[in-house]
C-alpha cells in the first residue's frame, strides 16, 4: 500500500536516491544533485502556493519511506497530465499504479479535470502496463524532441474531451 503526501525540504536526500540510476534512463539520463533535488522541492512548493493551482507534486511513500515521486499538471482548464516515476528497487510491486490512481481521484475532483494525458517513453513499457491499470487508454504516439533525436512516445488519455 502506498500513501501521498505533499513534498517536504526534508525529501530532498530520499528523492536523490529517485533521481539515478535505472529510474532516469528514459529522463534526463542524469542523476540529480542534492542541490538540483532542493531546487526541485521549492519549485514544487511554490506551485502548491498558486491560485488557480496548475500542479500537484506529492511524494510516494510505503510505510514511511519515500520511494518515488508523482505530479499532475493542468494544461488546460479541464485537461491535465501525470508523470510519476520510482526508485528502481521498488518496481514491480504496483506503488505505481496505486498512487496513479490516487492522484487520478485529486484530477478528477478537487481539481476539476476530465481528462488526462500521460505518455512514456516506448523502451518503458512496464509504465504503460501503469497506466492501462490506471484506466488509461493508449491513443498513439507523440514526438518529444531528446538530446538524441525525436522519439515517439506512447500517448494515453483517461476520461473525456
Amino acid at each position: 500500500m502506498v500513501t501521498l503526501r505533499a513534498l517536504a525540504l526534508d525529501d530532498a536526500a530520499a528523492l536523490t536516491r529517485v533521481y539515478c540510476g535505472a529510474s532516469i534512463r528514459h529522463t534526463t539520463g542524469k542523476p540529480l544533485t542534492l542541490d538540483e533535488v532542493h531546487e526541485k522541492i521549492r519549485a514544487a512548493l511554490a506551485r502548491a502556493a498558486e491560485t488557480p493551482r496548475a500542479q500537484w507534486s506529492w511524494a510516494i511513500l510505503t510505510e514511511d519511506e519515500m520511494i518515488g515521486l508523482i505530479s499532475l499538471r493542468r494544461r488546460t482548464p479541464t485537461m491535465g497530465s501525470i508523470s510519476y516515476i520510482l526508485r528502481e528497487d521498488t518496481w514491480g510491486h504496483g506503488y505505481a499504479t496505486q498512487a496513479a490512481r490516487q492522484a487520478l481521484a485529486v484530477a478528477f475532483t478537487t481539481a476539476g479535470l476530465n481528462r488526462l494525458e500521460a505518455m512514456h517513453h516506448p523502451d518503458n513499457p512496464a509504465s504503460g502496463r501503469v497506466l492501462a491499470k490506471a484506466g488509461f487508454t493508449r491513443i498513439g504516439t507523440s514526438d518529444r524532441h531528446t538530446d538524441n533525436g525525436t522519439v515517439p512516445y506512447e500517448l494515453y488519455v483517461l476520461g473525456t474531451s
